[in-house]
């Protein structure tokens, strides 16, 4: 499902495969990897791209559901 949300939104944001291996800095094989599910980028690099398409990691990491049904924070004691 990672691959599926990175794909979306990297289109929505109207950027390219090519564009987005650049701004994060892998070729652009990695890159196409990423979105076909093959490969899962590091946690730098997935910062990085929730910022550039301007969402949060939870999102691209399809955790946004868990936490709102869950709707506590599991850092507090």
């Amino acid at each position: 499902m990672f691959n599926v949300r990175l794909r979306e939104k990297r289109m929505e944001a109207g950027l390219t495969q090519q564009k987005i291996s650049d701004l994060i800095g892998v070729a652009l094989r990695t890159y196409q990897c990423y979105e076909g599910g093959t490969r899962s980028p590091s946690y730098d690099l997935l910062v990085k791209i929730a910022d550039i398409l301007n969402v949060s990691t939870d999102y691209l990491l399809c955790r946004d559901n868990f936490i709102k049904a869950h709707e506590e924070c599991v850092d507090e004691p």
